[in-house]
């Protein structure tokens, strides 16, 4: 299977030893068709196994995200808010819930820290199936996402969304890209651990074929008037919800795993 990834040096496409460079940055290469991006890529220049750790595998591309998709996070949702009856509706609505996420600078790599808020008292962890689309939202490839947010902001005023949900540090993506033509998202597991002081806090495990909505549907619904140039990423909800005893703490250390994308590791900062 191929796997894009962003270097220092530029960005490659890894076939299990070998590898190629791509002769755009990830802007460029997003704002093409899907059959160019795909010749492009398969016309990659074999190189050596580039140096250095990998980046996050976005460049200027903004974050959205999803909302309510699984049967469990309607139920989380539900439980920590103080009206119920947004989320049950949203749930069974035409209109999914979507919202503004992050920007690519408030985006951390895997290896790199993420942030919990500091006037926040319950914050978790959101594994999410992250979809990345090109300027037309055709979907290039998937990656894996972490939607940090804080359940204590969101849950005393559904106004208080983009305060639960915006801020540095408050989203992952990574590793790398699985293009879209090589990997088929249904049906896949997807794992979170949560560990404190090496041991393990809390594990959960779902599958994307617990999602209600599908992706070509929120889509649909993200691309209605608005434009992205060099594409964009979308988050499609979570069904992994940690219990309301569980709040992440400075120096937890959060891993998700999605299969065939291997797996996203955040260690956890406290903003000052």
């Amino acid at each position: 299977m191929e796997l894009l990834t962003r270097f220092e040096s530029g960005l490659f496409v890894g076939r299990d030893e070998r590898w190629g460079r791509v002769g755009l940055s990830l802007d460029a290469l997003l704002a093409q068709p899907l059959d160019d991006i795909r010749r492009l890529v398969g016309d990659a220049e074999a190189v050596d196994r580039p140096q250095g750790t990998p980046l996050v595998p976005i460049e200027s591309q903004e974050v959205w995200a999803a909302g309510v998709t699984y049967q469990r996070s309607l139920a989380a949702r539900v439980e920590e808010a103080v009206s119920a009856d947004p989320y049950e509706r949203v749930y069974t609505a035409e209109r999914p819930e979507l919202f503004f996420k992050a920007t690519a600078r408030r985006v951390r790599a895997s290896g790199e820290a993420v942030n919990i808020r500091s006037d926040s008292s319950w914050d978790v962890p959101e594994p999410e199936l992250a979809v990345v689309c090109n300027s037309t939202l055709e979907v290039v490839g998937y990656t894996i996402g972490n939607d940090v947010s804080s359940r204590s902001i969101e849950g005393e005023n559904t106004l208080y969304l983009p305060q639960a949900k915006v801020y540095d540090g408050c989203c992952a993506l990574g590793p790398s890209i699985a293009p879209a033509w090589g990997y088929d998202p249904s049906g896949r597991q997807i794992a979170l651990e949560v560990h404190r002081a090496g041991e393990v806090l809390f594990a959960g495990e779902t599958s994307t074929a617990a999602m209600r909505r599908t992706i070509p549907e929120l889509l649909t619904f993200l691309g209605r008037n608005q434009t992205f140039p060099v594409g964009c990423v979308l988050l499609t909800g979570t069904g992994i919800v940690p219990p309301a005893d569980m709040a992440l703490r400075d120096g937890d250390v959060v891993t998700i795993r999605i299969d065939g994308l291997g797996e996203l590791v955040n260690a956890v900062r406290k903003s000052l």
